[in-house]
């Protein structure tokens, strides 16, 4: 089991996951891809997930315990800035179970990764939200969050991603 980082909220606890949480990472995954419409594009399993997580080591997971539960995680990796010349952290998922939203969980688990980021010494902490999420998109301005709206997020995926890589040979 990892270390526990207490909180300023009582009852509530983070820590790091090990490998042994690779279930209830895939779990809370499934979770959120069902809260946004997105089940059908998941494909990691307890395998892959391993694979990338604790052999890899591609991103880390923390989880928000309450009470000994796990009700929230984050899944988040470093990225680099050439302008700032400085890793940053970006936060990939952050989930809440619903009977736990509105208590100031992912508040909790976002200031946790801002103080990650300024021990290791990274320039910025990045999310991406959906654009329909309206509550969210406020309460991050509020909370100093600046959104990129001149820039489009592109992706390259499934065969696109390997026509791709095969027009460099």
């Amino acid at each position: 089991m990892s270390e526990w980082i207490e909180t300023k909220l009582a009852d509530l606890q983070l820590r790091f996951a090990t490998e042994s949480d690779v279930p209830l990472i895939l779990e809370f995954i499934k979770e959120l891809a069902a809260y946004e419409h997105l089940s059908n594009q998941v494909s990691a399993t307890e395998a892959i997930l391993k694979e990338s997580l604790f052999v890899r080591k591609a991103a880390e997971v923390i989880f928000c315990e309450y009470q000994g539960e796990p009700v929230g995680f984050a899944l988040f990796f470093h990225n680099f800035s050439t302008f700032l010349g400085k890793p940053g952290i970006y936060l990939e998922d952050l989930y809440v179970k619903p009977q736990m939203r509105g208590k100031g969980l992912g508040t909790v688990i976002r200031s946790f990764l801002a103080r990650l980021a300024v021990e290791r010494d990274c320039g910025r902490l990045e999310w991406w939200c959906l654009d329909w999420n309206e509550p969210s998109v406020q309460f991050y301005k509020r909370m100093g969050a600046v959104p990129m709206e001149e820039w489009t997020v592109f992706r390259v995926c499934d065969k696109a991603l390997f026509d791709l890589a095969k027009k460099f040979d």
